[in-house]
């Protein structure tokens, strides 16, 4: 539990921090006088005070929080140093600075666990490394490490042989025979389809990873290559859930939290990737354009310095309640997911379990 609790911690703290950190650094290097940035949130527990800006650290280590002087249009007294006496392109690049963080963060994770431990490749050997939480081989109770010698009573001896078995059987029984500590065991379990849009039948694992030592440059080449897979990989799957009217299977702050406490306890890289790859979603959202996240101040802003037009109270008033709206329906819909995927989790392995003490 402790370990759970500081790997959280960590991960968004860490994540948020350094995305704060990125608007407030072009805000000093713009001229924006800040007032308070701060890491964590809620009360004060030690600050300081030098120039104009408040610097704290607060009781709530969940990232950050930067307050730039006029950031607010009904705050604005004129001082050329205020957040919205800036011209928009410098403003444009206060707030794209914010996920530029979280990519920079992701890319140095990336390439940093390429460069220290090695070239990530997928082992050939049927041995599950990793598996979804909520699909069919979690629920029936398969860990990583079980090896599978048949599926459906026909015997596979390299990761492919099982997948070709497996793909072609979209949302129906399956039959696996594996190996966990010297003794043999079979689990019947049902497919689901998979969420990329392959069509292909899937019950949620992931091979055992291997490595191996690459240059400086391909290490930095690969660790880019992954924020760019990962953010190509998001957009696929939500445009093929929109074209297929599928329910996107969003995962919201319990999902988040689940998967973080997962990976603490599988090992310090895997815990490193994740982080890398929360970066890159958060980076990766913030850029939508959406009313009060980062990218819906990009068009806001490219919207003035195209059209030459100043943004106005009113205008700002009825984009942020759209945004307050959409974001609290996201967060709604997200958390909702994310309980239904536990709740099916226990129900499934109860019904395993069930099924195993009737044999």
């Amino acid at each position: 539990m402790i370990i759970s609790i500081l790997a959280v911690l960590f991960t968004f703290g860490l994540v948020i921090f350094l995305h704060e950190f990125g608007h407030f650094l072009v805000c000093k290097l713009s001229g924006i006088r800040v007032e308070a940035f701060s890491f964590g949130f809620g009360p004060e527990l030690y600050g300081r005070t030098k120039g104009d800006t408040r610097y704290s650290v607060r009781a709530v280590p969940l990232g950050g929080y930067v307050k730039p002087a006029g950031e607010s249009i009904d705050e604005v007294s004129g001082s050329p140093d205020e957040y919205f006496s800036k011209p928009w392109y410098t403003r444009m690049g206060v707030v794209f600075a914010g996920p530029f963080m979280n990519y920079l963060l992701a890319l140095v994770i990336f390439s940093g666990v390429v460069l220290v431990v090695g070239e990530p490749t997928y082992s050939t050997a049927p041995v599950i490394g990793d598996m979804s939480l909520g699909f069919p081989a979690e629920t029936a109770g398969l860990k990583a490490g079980d090896k599978v010698l048949k599926v459906d009573g026909k015997a596979v001896s390299t990761w492919a042989e099982m997948a070709e078995k497996i793909y072609p059987k979209v949302e129906k029984e399956v039959s696996l025979t594996y190996l966990r500590g010297g003794a043999e065991a079979v689990v019947k379990l049902k497919t689901r389809k998979a969420p990329d849009g392959t069509g292909r039948g899937v019950i949620g694992i992931a091979p055992a990873m291997e490595y191996k030592r690459v240059p400086v440059l391909k290490g930095v080449a690969m660790g880019a290559s992954q924020c760019w897979f990962w953010s190509a990989l998001t957009v696929k799957t939500l445009k093929s859930n929109f074209e297929k009217r599928e329910k996107p299977d969003l995962a919201g702050p319990i999902g988040i939290v689940n998967i973080v406490s997962k990976a603490a306890h599988t090992g310090p890289v895997e815990l490193i990737l994740l982080i890398g790859i929360i970066s890159v979603a958060v980076g990766f959202f913030n850029l939508l354009p959406i009313p009060l996240l980062d990218g819906g101040w990009l068009l806001l802003f490219l919207f003035e310095g195209v059209f030459r037009r100043k943004i106005t109270g009113n205008v700002m008033k009825y984009v942020n309640g759209a945004g307050i709206a959409l974001l609290l329906s996201i967060f709604l819909f997200a958390t909702y997911n994310d309980i239904a995927r536990i709740v099916t989790s226990h129900a499934a392995k109860k019904a395993a379990a069930a099924q195993s003490q009737g044999k």
